[in-house]
């Protein structure tokens, strides 16, 4: 029987036994070859003259026992009828070539091929478990049927795993068959397993797709950040308006990117997508091993598109759009080469146990990587590190992340980096002494008001303000996380304006102090300047309130993190925004203030010292623990220990930070020490001198040292 009359006869049967016949493709109810059985242990492949395919149909699904007929050396306009999912049959010089692409190995096809004459006799001898992978590794055999029909089978899933891409040797090849591009070809004529993959890991999108999005800017170049929701959301309409399985998107603007859909769940698999720089186009990627020559690549992990399938969409897609000119968010974040990359697969997928990577390559940066994601919620970005993993080896950044959406790494700056360890002692000490401080002031401000039996001195009064402004500051520092972690923005901007309103009046309070230090010793304890208090209250409390509703109106306060070595470890505070704003208005103010201060405080130690010099005799001073205490009571009434934020540099900075935060946040105890001192010594002498109420301050100072007088007021000349 020759080889056309067999196939006839077997066409023959098959209409006899209620078979569908073969189709061109476009039919009707005609059979395709991804309606084969799943489960089907052997394909048979038969090299012929026309394409086809034959088998039995069970349930309208799907048939088994597959033959498919392969026309050998078929025309480009035949190959292009059939689709990409037959495979093809080049015979040349004596060798039979099967080409088939990743689509036929993702779907672990058994496959034996056939060529010859009284092949029949063929199929019914070849069993299923002759082509068991459990039998042979590769799944590879030959046997000659009478001499006169060749099969051959194998295992798809196998018999090309160690083949890799030969870069060279395909664009030969390529030049000479174009048809073997992205494709897997295996000689059955020749034995042995040998696969030559030309099955490019490295690919572009089919296609490129101008987005019908009207991609408007700022002045500063910026895109606004609702504009970039707009596009994420119309990207599973626009994957629905093209029939490839991936398109290049582009958007203008800055705004770019690709999609790759997937419309069987059988091929569903890990779909990687890298570029060299983020101006770069985007190339799609079939193997990891070559993400590492791009300096990006986004990888939307198998259990992503399961998810999908499981939302009984038609057919899943994965998007990667790069926002390289996004408005920054409130906080002014610093973003790593101003890159925002978004992922979108058109439903809802979160809680991946495989997750999402994206990684950064060979990058030259400063500061604190942290990976963080936006929900698109909001008219700028909230950048938080919910459901993100940075993983740094060097010049690498990883992020892994369980959920879909926008996503970006910040940059912390080096010098405002602290370690895990040393956050949480610091935030240990500060709420302990804030609590101690505010208690001890708490103690003055109520001896004050309900205790005290005599006139109060100018010097009290003076006191008694900046020990109200630093009790408030205590306060509003103690419960500023806990408005921080409400997550509200409008509280967290008022909590951060009180914070700072409080500060600014206890720097101005520490100047006034200075100032009527310096006063007082200038006019030997007699101030006469009319309503004194009240031009100090007003300078103290109103010019600070003036700059806190400038910059509140300019929008300078909102939620501010403290970074850590540890981005799981991170906290949130409410406080001033902008740095620069900090420096100038902070920094630079207190450095005027400290100036100031510190000079008096230098002025008041020599009088100190000068009155030691003029004790009688050379007794050892009996007093010495008081004196420290009362010198560091002056040092609290100054604000000079607030000096020490200076040397939060370098090497000095850690120390500096625990020193300042332990004498800052005890200062309550010792101006609790200074104020009793001076009340005391009102009370004592308050019916004795009638110049009591100016010079209660230098008084104080002299009990701290055995009550010597001011050696100044009674030197030769003076009267």
């Amino acid at each position: 029987m020759t080889q056309k009359s067999w196939m006839t006869w077997v066409l023959l049967m098959c209409l006899l036994w209620i078979c569908s016949i073969f189709k061109a493709k476009g039919g009707g109810n005609s059979l395709e070859i991804n309606d084969c059985h799943p489960e089907q242990k052997i394909i048979f492949i038969v090299a012929d003259n026309f394409n086809g395919l034959i088998g039995r149909k069970q349930n309208n699904l799907q048939i088994d026992n597959c033959i498919i007929f392969l026309q050998k050396n078929a025309s480009k306009l035949t190959r292009r009828l059939w689709g990409a999912e037959w495979p093809q049959m080049d015979d040349k010089n004596d060798s039979l070539v099967l080409r088939i692409l990743k689509w036929h190995i993702n779907r672990k096809l058994h496959l034996c091929v056939l060529n010859g004459t009284h092949c029949n006799a063929t199929v019914s001898q070849l069993k299923a478990k002759e082509c068991s992978a459990q039998k042979e590794p590769n799944c590879v055999f030959s046997r000659m049927i009478d001499r006169s029909c060749h099969a051959r089978c194998l295992d798809t899933e196998t018999v090309c795993e160690n083949s890799t891409y030969n870069e060279d040797h395909c664009k030969k090849m390529d030049t000479q068959n174009p048809w073997i591009k992205d494709k897997y070809s295996i000689n059955f004529t020749s034995t042995g397993s040998h696969c030559l993959n030309c099955n490019n890991p490295v690919k572009t999108p089919e296609r490129t797709i101008n987005l019908k999005q009207n991609v408007t800017v700022d002045k500063k170049g910026k895109l606004d950040p609702a504009q970039a929701v707009k596009i994420m959301s119309d990207i599973a309409s626009i994957v629905a308006s093209f029939n490839e399985s991936s398109a290049e998107l582009n958007a203008g603007g800055g705004v770019t990117g690709a999609v790759v859909k997937k419309t069987e769940p059988e091929d569903v698999d890990e779909v990687s997508l890298a570029y060299l720089s983020p101006n770069d186009s985007i190339n799609i990627i079939d193997s990891r091993d070559f993400l590492p020559s791009f300096s990006r690549s986004v990888t939307v992990s198998k259990q992503a598109f399961e998810k999908a399938f499981d939302s009984n969409v038609s057919e899943a897609f994965a998007a990667v759009l790069r926002f390289n000119n996004m408005a920054q968010d409130e906080l002014n974040s610093t973003v790593l080469d101003d890159e925002v990359v978004a992922i979108e697969m058109g439903v809802a997928i979160t809680n991946l146990t495989d997750k999402i990577s994206i990684n950064f390559r060979n990058l030259k940066y400063e500061g604190i990587p942290s990976c963080r994601s936006w929900n698109g919620e909001g008219n700028q970005p909230n950048w938080t590190d919910d459901g993100c993993e940075t993983i740094q080896d060097g010049d690498n950044i990883t992020c892994r992340c369980s959920h879909l959406t926008f996503f970006a790494i910040l940059l912390a700056p080096l010098n405002e980096t602290i370690s895990s360890s040393d956050l949480n002692a610091l935030t240990i000490i500060t709420q302990v002494g804030c609590g101690l401080s505010m208690f001890f002031l708490g103690i003055v401000l109520f001896m004050h008001f309900f205790m005290r039996k005599t006139k109060t001195s100018k010097t009290t009064w003076l006191l008694i303000h900046l020990v109200l402004a630093m009790f408030l500051l205590n306060l509003t520092f103690l419960i500023n996380s806990f408005v921080a972690k409400m997550k509200n923005s409008v509280g967290c901007k008022i909590m951060a304006a009180f914070m700072h309103y409080f500060m600014l009046a206890t720097f101005t309070w520490f100047a006034v102090q200075a100032f009527h230090l310096c006063l007082q010793l200038y006019t030997r304890g007699n101030i006469s300047i009319h309503h004194y208090i009240l031009k100090a209250s007003i300078t103290s409390w109103v010019l600070p309130s003036v700059v806190v509703i400038v910059l509140f109106i300019l929008g300078k306060y909102g939620e501010q993190v403290i970074h850590t070595d540890n981005t799981e470890n991170n906290e949130a505070m409410c406080w001033i925004t902008d740095s620069d704003v900090h420096y100038i208005v902070n920094i630079g103010y207190y450095v005027l203030v400290f100036l100031f201060t510190f000079t008096t405080f230098i002025i008041m130690l020599s009088w100190l010292f000068c009155l030691k010099r003029t004790k009688a005799g050379n007794a050892q001073m009996s007093r010495n623990g008081k004196n420290i205490v009362t010198i560091l009571g002056l040092c609290c009434m100054l604000g000079i220990t607030w000096g020490f934020a200076f040397f939060a540099y370098g090497a000095l900075r850690i120390p500096s930070y625990y020193i300042f935060t332990a004498l800052n946040s005890f200062q309550g105890f010792f101006l609790f020490i200074y104020y009793y001192n001076t009340r005391q010594w009102g009370e004592i002498n308050g019916g004795v001198n009638k110049n009591s109420d100016s010079n209660s301050s230098v008084a104080t100072l002299n009990t701290g040292l055995d009550n010597h007088k001011n050696p100044y007021t009674n030197q030769p000349g003076k009267k």
